[in-house]
This record gives C-alpha cells, sequence and structure tokens, in this order.
C-alpha cells in the first residue's frame, strides 16, 4: 500500500470526520470502563455472597464488552484505513502524514482546536510541536 500524505487542506478537510470518529471512539471507551466497573462490582458481590449459580451472571456484560471492544476496531481501523494516525484517544491528538519542504513531517491536530496548525517531525511527538507558519 502506498503511503498517504496529507496536504494541510487535505487533514483540514478531514476534521469533520476525525472529530465524529473521535467522539465516538471516547464515548465507546467511556461506556468499556463503565461496563468493566460494573462487572468487577458484580465479581465482588458474588464472591462475598458465595454460592455456585447455574446461570452465569457476567456473561451479559461481558458479551457487552466483547461488543463494544469490536466496535471500537473498527472506528479506530477507520482512522488507519483514511491514513490517519490516532496518537491519542483522552487527549484527541491525531497526526496526518504530510511533505513539508521536502521532510516527512506528521501535521498535529488536538482535539479542541479549530484547525490543524502544528506539524513535527516523525520521532518527535507532542512535544516537539511546532506552529505552522504561511497560513
Amino acid at each position: 500500500m502506498a503511503k498517504t500524505y496529507f496536504t494541510l487542506a487535505e487533514a483540514n478537510a478531514m476534521l469533520p470526520l476525525v472529530k465524529q470518529e473521535l467522539a465516538k471512539l471516547q464515548d465507546i471507551k467511556r461506556r468499556f470502563r463503565e461496563k468493566y466497573e460494573e462487572l468487577h462490582q458484580l465479581k465482588a458481590y458474588h464472591k462475598q455472597k458465595g454460592g455456585a449459580s447455574q446461570v452465569d451472571p457476567y456473561f451479559t456484560l461481558e458479551c457487552e464488552m466483547d461488543f463494544l471492544q469490536v466496535e471500537g476496531n473498527a472506528v479506530m481501523q477507520s482512522f488507519e484505513l483514511n491514513g490517519i494516525q490516532l496518537k491519542d484517544v483522552d487527549m484527541g491528538l491525531v497526526d496526518f502524514p504530510a511533505l513539508l519542504n521536502g521532510e516527512e513531517v506528521l501535521l498535529c491536530w488536538r482535539q479542541g482546536e479549530e484547525s490543524v496548525q502544528h506539524y513535527h517531525g516523525l520521532y518527535d511527538g507532542y512535544a516537539g510541536r511546532k506552529k505552522l507558519t504561511g497560513e
């Protein structure tokens, strides 16, 4: 598969989709944490209560968690198929591979920013962000 590079305009044009998918993924992650906590509490309750049950009391929650995991993986794959790098779900960090003055860089966007306004080297990460000039 050929490497995808984004222009600044293309990266900005992808932001509505990125925002939507990122919000969806954050919601999935939140719901997964809630189900995990519920399962943990249910297991603690059954351990304390003792006694064997003929019905698996965890089955429904575990199935719901499995489904959320599949759903989350599909959203993450959507980013990957579009050539977009999802760096941090909670912070909402997304990178777009690009060429800047003939050098491979990553156009960097963080949730809450109006548009893509920063970039960094391939190995610099978020801490190495630099402001794009000439916008």
